[in-house]
């Protein structure tokens, strides 16, 4: 996706640079600017320029999508603000036989210069934002076409990998017919399994789910996992949401959470895995650190994939709307990934 969007932007750089502002400053009022104004016509110039690039760093569209609309009046009173200055240049006054018509040709002078600095400004101006624009749109529609083939594939995958939900259920049923009386952990094993299991049949084919289902699911999954782990591995699971039924995209911390126990486990040595998350006013916070315990080789080949995974995920499901970072301080791996779900 990136290279693609950084050809297009890239094509309409170059014809920016090559031949349009080039056309514009040489086929109008400008041109007899050069040997009269050289300082003045180089300002302008310059400015131009910046104009576009500046205006393709901000990246409007999502200002716009995201109503920042104090931000976006800042930005529309400093380039206004910017260009009237310019126009207010002190250029040398026009030398006129007759004094009279000298600072009468001056003023007329500076006021055609200026109605063609606010022109090409205008001109620029709009072409930025069409090129932005274009870019954002281009963006958006190669970042859905990644998720919906990832959102087949995964359903795809699935699909293969089930044999029936009815007889696999029908099957854990029976199964925890024989296990009930055996054992309490057992039995407590065996619930939270066929739990997880419901949960990602019945969450396939849904793009949203309430953040409560996805917290019992990793409750779950924690649990699960500490009843096959011995007394050496702790487990510091935090949770504060104050809306349960705020919507995300179904097993979205699994694969971190899965990670914290594949390498931050010990059969021998004391270790602790830290699991927060955090719902406030739509601002979500997710991490998770542990403690690199074993499989160092492979956490080092294993886990750059993984997150990569997960950035793209992240990039489709929530462009410009999150952060995530990871960091390994004294052994200890942590993940912080935050998103804007208002």
């Amino acid at each position: 996706m990136k290279p693609f969007v950084n050809k297009t932007s890239l094509i309409f750089d170059l014809f920016f640079c090559v031949i349009l502002c080039p056309l514009l400053m040489g086929l109008g009022p400008m041109r007899n600017w050069w040997s009269l104004y050289p300082v003045f016509t180089s300002i302008v110039a310059v400015y131009l320029y910046l104009c576009y690039f500046v205006i393709k760093r901000l990246r409007l569209p999502r200002l716009i999508l995201s109503r920042s609309y104090r931000r976006l009046g800042i930005i529309a009173v400093a380039f206004v603000a910017v260009t009237y200055l310019i126009t207010l240049y002190p250029l040398p006054d026009v030398d006129f036989v007759i004094p009279s018509m000298s600072e009468y040709q001056t003023r007329v002078r500076n006021y055609n210069m200026a109605v063609t600095t606010w022109f090409m400004f205008t001109l620029v101006l709009s072409y930025s934002l069409t090129v932005v624009f274009v870019n954002e749109l281009y963006q958006k529609m190669i970042q859905q076409s990644i998720a919906e083939n990832q959102r087949q594939k995964a359903e795809l995958a699935a699909f293969k990998a089930q044999i029936s939900p009815h007889f696999l259920f029908n099957t854990l049923n029976s199964l925890y017919s024989l296990v009930i009386g055996t054992s309490e952990k057992a039995e407590n094993a065996f619930v939270k399994f066929t739990e997880l299991l419901k949960y990602t049949y019945t969450t396939v084919d849904n793009e949203l789910v309430a953040i409560a289902e996805e917290m019992s699911y990793i409750r779950n999954y924690i649990d699960l996992q500490m009843i096959r782990l011995d007394g050496h591995t702790g487990v510091e699971w935090e949770c504060s949401v104050d809306d349960p039924d705020m919507l995300i995209p179904p097993m979205l911390f699994l694969t971190f959470v899965e990670n914290a126990f594949k390498y931050g486990t010990s059969t021998s040595k004391d270790c602790t895995i830290s699991i927060s998350l955090r719902l406030a006013e739509g601002k979500l916070t997710f991490t998770t650190a542990n403690r690199i315990m074993r499989h160092r080789k492979e956490f080092t080949s294993d886990m750059p994939v993984g997150l990569v995974n997960c950035r793209n995920r992240l990039d489709c499901l929530f462009p410009g709307k999150h952060t995530l970072t990871t960091e390994e301080v004294d052994g200890i791996f942590k993940v912080i990934l935050k998103i804007n779900l208002t």
